[in-house]
């Protein structure tokens, strides 16, 4: 494993669990303790995540906020395919508000090519990804220039999206739980999200694993109030964020992973039913493949039926 691939490995241990032993981490890039030692060292020296004795931990708590350049090079090809996927929800002529963000950033670079597409939002870099899209009207928000991530806040921003409608929300965020849903640690940012939430029919949320089960000061968009959840699937070791995807689908949100499978498992079942009783399969369309059937996310009640899921998650991947 080179060291890019173990340091982005070691990142997403620690963002998914809080804190990680250098033990552990040794155990699953297959390296030794004095190898992780060294690249928590370096992680540490960019603000990703701090040292602690025998460890690395998660700086910040709930008030740790990234900046741009840090955030824009974690998990780059999983935002790649969640944009991709989020853009295929979009339809030509219709009128979305996107949030700030690096994944948003990434879904406007696509919504480029929809024609006759109205995206209004606060986020500089969304408006200079569609800036030379001649068929796409940009509509931004007024506010005050928020340096670290590009976008725009305060009150000229909340003032400028009142009265407004529009079909779609896509929003992304610092962290993501079942119990609190989407949220981030500026208390400005969280504001124009929520305005930007109120402004939309339904409420797509872009997050990939790393995010799931990492919760931050700010809610911005409840769990009851998310349509749909576009992420990646988590990585064989991350329990937490496979337990909060659990957790969502069992609260009645539509979960799409993309690469993968698209789940709906909350109002409809994907093919036009009621939703389905909580001990009924849940219908599963993997692309280019026949429908699985994946049960419906609850609490798993003890260990052997958690070991009985994984092996039948893996077997799904085989096929």
């Amino acid at each position: 494993m080179f060291a890019a691939e173990r340091r982005q490995l070691i990142l997403e241990m620690v963002r998914a669990n809080g804190a990680v032993s250098l033990r552990e981490l040794a155990r699953v890039v297959q390296t030794s303790e004095v190898t992780v030692r060294r690249d928590v060292r370096a992680l540490e020296a960019e603000g990703l995540l701090d040292r602690r004795h025998g460890g690395a931990v998660l700086p910040g708590g709930f008030t740790r906020e990234s900046g741009f350049p840090q955030k824009s090079h974690l998990a780059t090809a999983e935002k790649t395919a969640i944009a991709d996927v989020a853009a295929s929800l979009v339809e030509e002529g219709e009128a979305i508000v996107v949030g700030a963000g690096t994944t948003t950033q990434e879904l406007a670079r696509r919504l480029a090519r929809v024609p006759g597409l109205t995206v209004v939002t606060n986020s500089l870099l969304v408006a200079q990804a569609l800036a030379h899209a001649n068929r796409v009207e940009v509509v931004m928000t007024g506010g005050t220039l928020r340096g670290s991530n590009y976008a725009l806040v305060g009150s000229g921003a909340e003032q400028s999206l009142q009265g407004l409608r529009v079909t779609r929300a896509f929003l992304s965020g610092s962290g993501l739980t079942a119990e609190r849903g989407l949220s981030t640690s500026n208390m400005l940012s969280a504001s124009v999200d929520r305005a930007l939430v109120q402004a939309a029919a339904e409420v797509v949320v872009l997050a990939d694993h790393t995010k799931l089960g990492t919760d931050t000061m700010f809610q911005t968009v409840p769990t009851d109030v998310m349509t749909r959840l576009v992420t990646d699937e988590p990585p064989p070791h991350d329990d937490r964020a496979a337990t909060e995807l659990q957790a969502l689908a069992d609260q009645g949100v539509q979960i799409t992973v993309a690469g993968g499978a698209a789940a709906a498992a909350g109002g409809l079942d994907g093919m036009g039913g009621r939703r389905p009783r909580r001990d009924s399969p849940v219908p599963v369309q993997r692309r280019g493949g026949p429908t699985a059937q994946l049960r419906s996310a609850s609490p798993l009640s003890d260990a052997g039926e958690r070991e009985r899921e994984r092996a039948r998650v893996a077997d799904m991947r085989r096929r």
